[in-house]
């Protein structure tokens, strides 16, 4: 975990060195966010594959897969007050034609579900530096099962579900990059599933037990408050003039209870413009929570290991795409 930290930090120290290295650049255009008003925008892409095999002798399985990302932003400047808003949705299914989901017959399985939305008020404090506060909500649409077994549901729409809060400071040297401080945090986590919270998933108090060591249905906790320190950096840019890049880092320390294991959420995004519509997109999501356990199953179905581990996406699709940006 600690090296997961060292390195988002080392990362964070590269991109703001890279921002001083443009700065002659930077001088020679206009600089948007001087000028008031509403900024807008957003972006979508649907990228799909398809595959099908006929006697074929390598072997393999005919499948079907769907990708689907969609994001909007609203920011707005006036004098020295900022305002920023955006809301970052995915969803994506593979079906294959094999009988892998003997249960219930269905052969859709779930690869991406996000739910992101963000909003930053910020004062001006001095040249690149800013009073700020910051609030954000993240949960996901469907179900999730531990496939092959899909008659268990082990997330849900809002369960979980995190709604984060904090004060603290914002540094924005240009329009590419954003490093906010946040000392005075609070983070709730929200299972509105009463069987997971019984279990105690992600991190919610378990049910109680009874005298004879059952769990007493219905008295999980469904919700879990953490108070602590939090970290988010965002850096966006032009690789060249039909890529970029953004990436988006949140660090969060609980101070009451194990505050040297940092939470992780890193997300990273290449968008390549191949045609007018045409787009190729390659994401990747690391996410590293100390209160969120998975086990580990071996091929015969039994559980070999317990507990928190960092979990990794990577997802490259080409489809179709759409984007737009209005300046005031």
């Amino acid at each position: 975990m600690k090296k997961i930290f060292l390195l988002s930090l080392g990362l964070t120290t590269v991109l703001s060195f890279a921002q001083v290295t443009e700065g002659e650049k930077e001088l020679t255009t206009v600089n948007t966010d001087t000028v008031d008003g509403w900024s807008k925008g957003g972006y979508f892409s649907l990228n799909g594959s398809q595959t099908s095999l006929t006697n074929w002798v390598a072997g393999g399985q005919n499948s079907v897969t769907v990708n689907g990302l969609f994001g909007v932003y609203a920011d707005l400047k006036r004098g020295s007050m900022t305002w920023e808003n955006s809301l970052d949705l995915g969803y994506g299914i593979l079906k294959q034609s094999n009988e892998l989901f003997q249960s219930t017959g269905s052969k859709w399985i779930k690869t991406d579900d996000r739910i992101d939305l963000t909003s930053k008020f910020g004062q001006k404090a001095s040249d690149n530096w800013y009073y700020a506060a910051l609030t954000n909500f993240r949960t996901q649409s469907t179900a999730g099962y531990a496939y092959p077994n899909d008659t268990i549901e082990i997330s849900g729409f809002l369960a979980p579900a995190y709604w984060l809060t904090a004060i603290g400071m914002d540094y924005k040297p240009n329009k590419k990059f954003s490093l906010f401080v946040a000392p005075i945090t609070s983070k709730f986590t929200f299972v509105n599933d009463q069987t997971l919270a019984d279990a105690g998933s992600f991190g919610v108090t378990a049910a109680e037990e009874d005298a004879n060591g059952m769990a007493i249905v219905g008295t999980g906790k469904r919700m879990r408050t953490e108070f602590g320190g939090y970290l988010r950096m965002k850096y966006k840019t032009n690789l060249a003039e039909n890529i970029t890049f953004t990436t988006k880092l949140d660090l969060f320390s609980n101070y009451l209870n194990n505050p040297s294991r940092v939470d992780v959420n890193w997300e990273n995004l290449v968008e390549i413009k191949l045609w007018k519509f045409l787009s190729a997109t390659i994401s990747t999501h690391l996410i590293y929570d100390d209160d969120v356990n998975i086990a580990i199953v071996d091929a015969d179905g039994n559980q070999t290991a317990f507990g928190p581990r960092v979990q990794f996406k990577e997802v490259l699709g080409v489809g179709l795409a759409w984007k737009i940006d209005q300046k005031p």
